[in-house]
């Protein structure tokens, strides 16, 4: 298995400006050493907007554009969300596109009904798992993140990869949980939040983290702008579960439909 280089932007968002956004993370990601994954936060063209009418862009539109030539450009596969519109219905949508013009995308299934998310969204329906350079990433968003059945490691996945928009006053509990998911699933755990404030006074304190599969921190976020970066050794983690193959005890269920 591979050692793969992740590079997780913690910024600031500027509400409901999707050009503003994408020139600064263009900027950034142009300063960056190589990396194999450049992590976005969730919704890092608009900010955590409900109004999803005026914020969403067309299924494969000019987010997805920009992350294809963000990828071509930095040699690195990009991850982030967008809010999205396809067929008539409103999607928060990650994408992960690699160099080669190759993306996959995940929708939201866990909606944050305490700001209307599942009022203003349609809920996903799958996991999606994203094999890339030698490790297999699982992805999710934000609030997908207190769902621990929905994220259950069942040996398909190495690294679990969360993009949020996860406010201060609840930031012990993103800590908590995403060690948590790196301990019980025997995973890297990527977590990658904003900072600053959104349009509707929503303070977000950053508190990014890359964790490995012992839920110990390879890289943290303060409460400022930065690139967290960090390396995933796969080599490490398969002899981590060889040793210690907590897995292979695991309750046997399936999620319903």
């Amino acid at each position: 298995m591979s050692a793969v280089k992740v590079a997780v932007v913690q910024t600031e968002l500027d509400w409901q400006a999707p050009e503003k956004n994408r020139q600064r993370l263009a900027q950034t990601i142009a300063t960056l050493p190589q990396q194999d994954l450049i992590v976005l936060p969730e919704m890092f063209t608009t900010g955590f907007s409900m109004n999803s009418a005026a914020v969403a862009e067309p299924a494969g539109g000019e987010s997805l554009d920009w992350l294809k030539q963000q990828a071509a450009l930095s040699g690195a596969a990009l991850c982030g969300s967008v809010a999205v519109k396809e067929q008539g219905q409103y999607y928060n949508r990650l994408y992960f596109v690699t160099p080669e013009g190759e993306s996959f995308q995940y929708d939201k299934t866990h909606l944050f009904r305490m700001a209307g998310e599942h009022q203003a969204y349609q809920a996903g329906r799958e996991r999606v798992i994203v094999p890339w350079r030698g490790l297999r990433y699982c992805l999710q968003i934000c609030y997908d993140l207190r769902f621990p059945v929905f994220s259950r490691n069942r040996n398909d996945y190495d690294v679990l990869i969360y993009v949020a928009n996860w406010p201060a006053p609840r930031r012990l509990a993103w800590r908590t949980l995403l060690a948590a998911r790196a301990i019980e699933n025997q995973a890297y755990v990527i977590g990658c939040n904003r900072i600053g404030r959104d349009g509707n006074g929503v303070d977000y304190s950053g508190d990014s983290l890359v964790l490995d599969y012992l839920g110990q921190p390879l890289a943290d976020g303060a409460d400022r702008a930065e690139v967290l970066v960090a390396e995933l050794d796969g080599a490490a983690l398969q002899q981590f579960k060889d040793k210690f193959p907590a897995y292979l005890d695991a309750d046997d269920f399936t999620l319903g439909s």
